[in-house]
């Protein structure tokens, strides 16, 4: 009896044993260690990437005219819509004419008078010059005759020429636009005496197609752009509206300063925007995406890819070993969803952009390539920060 008791107990024990063995993870049984983690990867290449900046402008007239007052008299009235598009020449103000029109009637007599003269003593001089020879008059008397007959003909040219001064004044009455552009409100009232001592402002005339968009670089961005520009062509501008929406026409760069703003540290820079719908006005406030030039042998690094902290910014990268692998970069300037990154990696380099909080540096990982998604067209790049 106690023989048989002993031999069951001693098969229980064997079943629990195997039941236990069964169970255990034979991996763990093996002496094997867990597969390294998958790690969603890009290979970078490298390449030539346009110079952009985002920067903040002011948009201005192409040219401004100040409309002046450039004879004294009474504002009769105003020809022209205020705001609207004028030409080159078209009648804008009427001046009150008369005390220019008696003007110009006093000199055309004062003309008449001095030709009367000068052929009084033209005639003189002609008789004098008959005489001398048969010795009827001195030689004093005739040179007083050539010299009256040469005093009247300074007088008519002296005439002519306050007769012209007077056409032209009474020309000033009639105020033409200098430029065509678009038509300002109006500075002065009819009724107003203008011109009185001073050339009174009476409107503007600012042509706005094209306009000026003007902006500014620090001196360290004015260096890389300069550098980037060697060789380049013709530096784009594109606008946004204040909604964000890109504006229709692409301008392009035609004045960059060389002196620096005390005030500020900066330069300015402007550029040339096509208005043929005049939808910009002078004046307003707009986003302006620059682009500068062709930045060579550079990479561009997805955005996600790149990590901070104390010593700066850095990428993890799967080596060629399988290990992961920290490298440093310098990333302060952004490309659309990407930094443009000038060193501290290589082409083909595989730089982690999805599962970073499975990596470390020293360890193993997967890699698996991911393709990129590309930035929307026309929008705003991130904000540049120092690396």
């Amino acid at each position: 009896m106690h023989s048989r008791a002993a031999f069951v107990f001693a098969l229980c024990s064997v079943l629990a044993a195997a039941g236990c063995a069964k169970g255990a993870d034979p991996a763990a049984a093996a002496g094997q260690q867990m597969p390294p983690p998958e790690v969603g990867v890009v290979t970078l290449q490298q390449g030539d990437v346009a110079l952009t900046k985002d920067l903040s402008g002011r948009l201005a007239a192409f040219r401004s005219a100040d409309v002046r007052a450039r004879v004294t008299g009474v504002l009769q009235k105003r020809v022209y819509e205020e705001g609207s598009d004028v030409r080159a020449g078209q009648l804008l103000f009427v001046i009150d004419p008369a005390q220019l029109q008696a003007a110009l009637a006093q000199s055309q007599a004062a003309l008449a008078q001095a030709q009367a003269n000068h052929a009084n003593a033209k005639a003189s001089a002609d008789r004098a010059r008959t005489l001398l020879p048969q010795k009827f008059i001195s030689q004093s008397d005739y040179d007083n005759a050539l010299a009256a007959e040469r005093s009247a003909a300074a007088a008519v040219q002296a005439a002519r020429a306050a007769v012209q001064a007077a056409n032209i004044n009474l020309g000033y009455a009639s105020v033409r636009a200098p430029i065509a552009g678009r038509a300002g409100q109006q500075k002065v009232t009819e009724g107003a005496l203008v011109g009185q001592g001073e050339a009174t402002l009476l409107t503007t005339v600012d042509q706005i197609d094209p306009l000026y968009v003007n902006f500014s670089l620090s001196v360290s961005e004015l260096e890389q752009v300069r550098a980037a520009q060697s060789g380049a062509g013709a530096s784009q501008v594109q606008v946004f509206l204040q909604d964000g929406t890109p504006y229709a026409h692409a301008g392009t760069l035609d004045f960059s300063g060389d002196v620096v703003d005390p005030a500020t540290g900066a330069v300015a820079l402007r550029a040339r925007i096509p208005n043929p719908d005049r939808s910009l006005l002078p004046g307003s406030y707009v986003s302006v995406r620059a682009t500068l030039g062709q930045q060579r042998g550079v990479f561009l690094v997805p955005q996600a890819a790149v990590q901070r902290d104390a010593q700066g910014a850095y990428v993890l990268v799967v080596g060629q070993d399988g290990k992961v692998v920290r490298k440093d970069i310098t990333a302060n300037q952004a490309q659309g969803t990407n930094w443009v990154v000038r060193d501290g990696v290589a082409s083909g380099d595989q730089v982690i952009v999805s599962g970073l909080q499975r990596a470390q540096p020293g360890q193993p990982a997967k890699a698996a390539p991911v393709q990129q998604r590309a930035a929307p067209a026309g929008a705003p790049a991130a904000p540049a920060n120092e690396g």
